[in-house]
């Protein structure tokens, strides 16, 4: 039977998830999630209280449809010769291959952290989640997050933890909700909300805000 997960999206810089290229991964962040989901499954990131752009509580900044599980070693092995935009190059010109989420190379005997959003605090939880997910059927909205009806405002948790037992009566009511926005999945219908912080993010070595990104289950 699918589930329904549900967490907060803190740091929305393009890199967790990452929605370009016509496919949304989560390969970095949200450990727990990333062990757990399977193919059908939906991972729902709602917008926090202090998004850079204001107040996205209660709104949805992306949606995926989970159709591939892989370790991540896989996923190393498979951007190297598919999505070759998935590994990033921080020094690049083109922002989407400086938000690469494949940030570890499996070549050696362990695995190596790239230069990424990512810096060493990181690396305990990015390679807990042991998988990265992958979607074609997604939407992502982004700062243009969107409101969710009173009757499903429930599913947003209120800690950094996510919820899924909990998101059963609200499974059904979620995707007829979401299907009857008339939107074409595989789509950005916005822009990571924290695109604009991305110096901050370069000067720090990495997100340190998401290295207790994961508290279990709400």
């Amino acid at each position: 039977m699918s589930r329904l997960y549900t967490y907060i999206v803190r740091v929305d810089d393009g890199a967790a998830p990452n929605p370009f290229g016509g496919m949304c991964t989560l390969a970095i962040c949200k450990p727990r999630i990333r062990s757990s989901a399977r193919v059908g499954d939906w991972v729902v990131g709602v917008g926090s209280k202090n998004a850079p752009s204001g107040d996205l509580s209660g709104r949805v900044v992306y949606a995926m449809k989970v159709q591939e599980v892989m370790s991540l070693r896989d996923y190393d092995l498979r951007a190297q010769k598919e999505w070759p935009d998935r590994i990033p190059e921080i020094d690049s010109l083109d922002l989407v291959s400086r938000l690469g989420d494949c940030i570890y190379d499996f070549s050696g005997r362990k695995p190596v952290q790239r230069p990424s959003v990512h810096g060493p605090a990181n690396v305990k939880t990015d390679l807990g989640g042991k998988n990265a997910l992958l979607s074609r059927e997604f939407y992502y909205f982004g700062s243009r997050a969107v409101r969710l009806p009173d009757n499903l405002l429930p599913i947003c948790p209120e800690t950094q933890g996510h919820r899924s037992r909990k998101n059963e009566p609200y499974k059904i009511p979620f995707n007829r909700w979401l299907l009857g926005l008339n939107l074409s999945p595989g789509q950005l219908y916005g822009w990571p909300d924290a695109i604009l912080d991305w110096e901050t993010i370069a000067r720090c070595g990495g997100c340190l805000q998401r290295s207790a990104d994961d508290e279990g289950e709400c």
